[in-house]
């Protein structure tokens, strides 16, 4: 009887901890959940100023102003410049001053007049009648909506928008510029394109050395002394923090290449090095879950040693190595530590237009916006951060398809 009432006690104890590992187990999970939607939420709530801008709402005719410009001559792609020597820049101003003071015509955006021409070059039938066009003004006068700034811009500020042509208005071409000093007129487009491109470089070259690298030390290499100190060397490259990666760029590629300061290509080369450990580590650890029974079966039926890694083992290991290949692109899309180290911190006002053209990527454009003052730039850094993260959900998409289209069970 005592022994059975010692095994009831056992058992109860036994059954506590289980129910107490399950509460710790749902807690944790209620926990991460509640913080990654505390993330997105506050981001969200942030980021949706950074997709908007202040915009005054002016109805301009320009023949009635004083342009007049033949529109055959936009034929030459040079329609920018024909309508600035046209006046339309000093034509504009003009008409906002006349139409809402001076103090109003000096808080004009010095893109507003570029835009406008912008749509004048797309219609134009547009130079001969009178349209509404919203007009970026200047960061003081956004700053003045938001109730900053001088009591009488505020003032004015608070007059325009109690008449409705100035207010919030979604910003497209938040999304199609690039930086600027301005936060109004700065854009992602740059430092998303500068992203795009380093991350092409990076996936071209570790990805194809990873994997074959995996498939050599897993298949090929043999078990020796040499093969456990690259084993090792690999598994503690893939735990070296990201800047001295960025240190050996500067100090390799940036001396091979010191043309190419702040290049997409330079940035791929560093952050493949730095990719490059876990494809490998990940590559090898599919390719050696996949059953010896299969390469049994091949060499089998004749085939040989190439076909059987070739055609059997490494399309059966492609899902696995998918995954770190996801891992690996993930850490480089977030990195700026290395890519700071070779110059991609530089204020780049056009994207660029190949891999070897100056350019900056998101993380560091997030990163320079962080430091501005601005609250307008702090609603871009949040927006900023939801591209980057709009980016990097994309990604990751299309590399979990290509791992489920490439999945095979045995």
């Amino acid at each position: 009887m005592q022994h059975n009432r010692r095994i009831a006690a056992h058992l109860a104890r036994r059954y506590a901890a289980e129910r107490r590992f399950k509460a710790v187990a749902v807690l944790s999970v209620v926990v991460s959940i509640t913080v990654l939607a505390f993330l997105l939420v506050s981001m969200t709530w942030q980021g949706t100023g950074g997709f908007t801008r202040a915009e005054l709402e002016v109805s301009f005719n320009p023949a009635q102003a004083g342009v007049t410009v033949d529109p055959a001559m936009f034929a030459n792609g040079n329609g920018i410049k024909i309508l600035k020597d046209a006046g339309l820049e000093e034509k504009l101003h003009a008409h906002v001053e006349q139409g809402y003071g001076p103090q109003v015509a000096r808080q004009l955006a010095g893109s507003a007049w570029r835009g406008m021409a912008a749509e004048l070059i797309a219609d134009p039938a547009l130079l001969v009648r009178t349209q509404s066009y919203s007009l970026p003004v200047t960061e003081t006068l956004a700053a003045a909506m938001r109730g900053e700034g001088s009591p009488q811009l505020r003032n004015i500020a608070d007059r325009l928008k109690a008449t409705g042509v100035l207010g919030d208005r979604f910003d497209w071409g938040f999304l199609a510029r690039s930086d600027a000093t301005d936060s109004q007129e700065a854009g992602i487009w740059g430092a998303l394109k500068g992203s795009l491109l380093t991350m092409l470089v990076t996936l071209a070259l570790a990805f194809p050395v990873g994997v074959l690298s995996a498939v050599y030390l897993e298949e090929y290499a043999p078990k020796n002394r040499w093969t456990d100190v690259i084993e090792v060397s690999i598994n503690n490259l893939a735990a070296v923090p990201s800047i001295i990666f960025g240190l050996l760029g500067l100090a390799v590629f940036l001396t091979i290449f010191p043309n190419y300061r702040s290049a997409p290509v330079i940035g791929g080369m560093t952050l493949a090095l730095m990719t490059m450990p876990v494809i490998v580590i990940s590559g090898r650890n599919a390719i050696k879950s996949v059953p010896p029974s299969i390469r049994n079966g091949a060499l089998a039926i004749g085939a040989s040693r190439i076909q059987v890694v070739f055609h059997h083992v490494l399309p059966l290991a492609l899902p696995g190595i998918l995954t770190g290949t996801i891992i690996g692109m993930a850490r480089a899309l977030g990195e700026t530590a290395p890519l700071l180290m070779i110059g991609m911190r530089a204020f780049v006002a056009t994207p660029p237009d190949g891999f070897t053209s100056p350019a900056t990527v998101l993380p560091v454009q997030i990163f320079l916006w962080s430091d501005e003052i601005s609250r307008g730039f702090v609603e871009r850094t949040s927006a900023a951060i939801i591209v980057l993260l709009i980016f990097l959900l994309m990604m990751n998409g299309v590399a979990i398809y290509l791992r489920n289209r490439f999945e095979r069970r045995w």
